[in-house]
């Protein structure tokens, strides 16, 4: 069987030196400027990134909003280790399981999961523990990769042979549903041919 965790801790462990420039990152970097527009229309005083990689969209909020509470996890400890150095403490970095946050309840206003949410092996347990932390009316901010029918048919039944951590690609129906049992107000619609981006209010 597939551990996915063991394998996406081990991947990304090995990126982590080169993921803010290698074109293993251009899918997360093309979807900063859409969670950025996003979130410049929400209440986002303190802001949570699960899965925040190497911090980079972290450092981009906070050169925008500095005076923002921003606080990321990872499970990687190669990207714990990048983030918390390009954040040089503006931000709080977790080494962490997305399925059991390391933080209060009703911690933050707003949650981002930027092309991370596919490595979930159990989505309904990271989502519950977003909900958790996020306040009354906080809102979840996902975007993720996504592709035509055939392809990501084709993609999720190569996956589970795959060594990345990488467990399904969603469609936009499908995301909507995972989200709608904890979430009202939920969204999702394609923004190109291979990206996601859902919401959905605490």
């Amino acid at each position: 069987m597939n551990d996915y965790k063991h394998n996406s801790q081990n991947n990304f462990d090995r990126q982590s030196s080169r993921y803010d420039t290698a074109s293993f990152g251009d899918h997360a970097r093309k979807l900063h400027p859409i969670l950025l527009r996003q979130l410049a229309q929400i209440p986002h005083d303190r802001i949570l990134d699960v899965g925040c990689g190497t911090g980079a969209l972290l450092s981009q909020i906070l050169s925008r909003w500095p005076e923002n509470t921003c606080a990321g996890v990872d499970l990687s400890p190669g990207m714990v280790e990048a983030a918390r150095k390009k954040l040089d403490g503006q931000a709080q970095v977790l080494l962490g399981d997305a399925e059991a946050l390391p933080f209060p309840d009703g911690a933050f206003q707003a949650a981002l999961c930027c092309d991370s949410f596919h490595h979930y092996p159990h989505p309904e347990a990271a989502l519950k523990e977003i909900y958790r932390v996020l306040e009354p009316g906080g809102v979840l901010l996902l975007a993720d990769p996504t592709a035509p029918f055939l392809i990501r048919e084709l993609m999720n039944f190569l996956l589970p042979w795959g060594h990345g951590g990488d467990v399904r690609m969603y469609s936009a129906e499908e995301l909507s549903q995972l989200l709608t049992p904890l979430f009202h107000g939920v969204e999702c619609r394609r923004v190109d041919q291979t990206s996601l981006l859902a919401w959905g209010i605490r």
